[in-house]
């Protein structure tokens, strides 16, 4: 017969249910963590999916015969100047001026996003000396706008071969909006800049700006003596530093900024009615490559930024033929590999 053993006196007083809470204290502890994480999942899912239910969507593609699709997916971006949904204090705050006149564009550019290799970002100087279909003889690319997106896609393809697919439109208070979203972005100027009619007046240096600031940063003139190749350096370079911070961790693992720059992000947009959410996240992404390696930035090449325009039109920004050419031919052939940023 065996003998009973004794029982330890440190475990004397304590039952078979106390023994078991530090078990359930952990396996509470695993549960709110849990729980944790799939909230911030259904976050970063639930956010996108509201914030595309909001965006602005127009008819924006032009009829009749176009050039041939491309195997990637070419984005037409433009910023607008259009006023009618600012407040009087909106226009003032953004030296926008007043509302009279059609809306223009103070930045065109073309992003492709290839099946592989870099995604290409492309300025288009907004003076460019164009044929702009039903217009006789060359003309500033802009007028192309004044009479809506479609004509204006029209001119761009006509003049590349290229074939938009869709179509992105950012006004000025949206600028203004997202950059104030994410916390004013850093930009760092070899010089001061101070432009009247821009409105700013920035040391030299790297400095934070917030919207207001950012927005007459990337549509100066006449601060840096390069006129609107100047002004394109920087949107490029403002286009890649707000892709960059937009899609940092700072901002996805704050909830509160996550949201400010979904929602101020897509209320800053418009885009064309044929852009499905699959296509806005291909041109979420080819933004965010061009803030890295995975993106070449350059500008439609020039041979002559003193081109005399015929009746009296002023002066506009002749295209280099050739090499402009064969750039819109390495993007219709989706090959990208061989372009470096400018």
């Amino acid at each position: 017969m065996s003998e009973t053993q004794p029982i330890d006196p440190r475990y004397a007083n304590r039952s078979p249910k106390s023994a078991g809470k530090p078990k359930k204290r952990r396996n509470w502890f695993l549960r709110t963590v849990g729980l944790i994480v799939l909230l911030f999942v259904l976050m970063l899912i639930a956010v996108p999916l509201y914030a595309w239910s909001r965006i602005d969507k127009i008819e924006a593609m032009p009829t009749g015969q176009r050039p041939a699709e491309t195997s990637g997916t070419t984005y037409l971006m433009v910023g607008s100047d259009a006023r009618e949904n600012l407040s009087r204090a909106e226009r003032a705050r953004l030296h926008t001026g007043g509302n009279a006149g059609p809306a223009r564009t103070d930045s065109i550019m073309l992003m492709h996003v290839p099946k592989s290799g870099p995604t290409v970002l492309i300025s288009i100087p907004r003076d460019s000396a164009v044929n702009i279909p039903g217009v006789q003889g060359k003309q500033k690319i802009n007028a192309a706008f004044n009479k809506g997106p479609a004509l204006l896609i029209q001119t761009i393809e006509n003049n590349t071969g290229l074939r938009i697919d869709h179509y992105v439109e950012v006004g000025f208070g949206g600028f203004a909006s997202v950059i104030d979203s994410i916390g004013g972005i850093e930009m760092c100027l070899p010089k001061a800049m101070n432009d009247d009619k821009a409105h700013i007046n920035l040391p030299a240096g790297c400095q934070q700006l917030d919207g207001v600031k950012a927005l007459g940063y990337v549509r100066s003139r006449h601060a840096d003596g390069k006129n609107d190749f100047g002004r394109t350096e920087r949107q490029r370079q403002m286009v890649g530093a707000v892709a960059k911070k937009a899609a940092s961790p700072s901002t996805f693992l704050n909830p509160i900024r996550y949201y400010n720059v979904a929602t101020k992000g897509v209320d800053a947009l418009t885009v064309d009615k044929d852009m499905s959410l699959l296509d806005f996240v291909r041109f979420a992404r080819g933004m965010k490559a061009i803030s890295g390696s995975g993106g070449v930035a350059l500008s439609v090449p020039t041979s002559d930024d003193n081109y005399q325009l015929c009746c009296n039109r002023g002066d506009a920004v002749k295209w280099d033929t050739k090499k402009a050419t064969a750039l819109f031919n390495a993007i219709k052939q989706d090959n990208t590999s061989g372009l470096k940023s400018s």
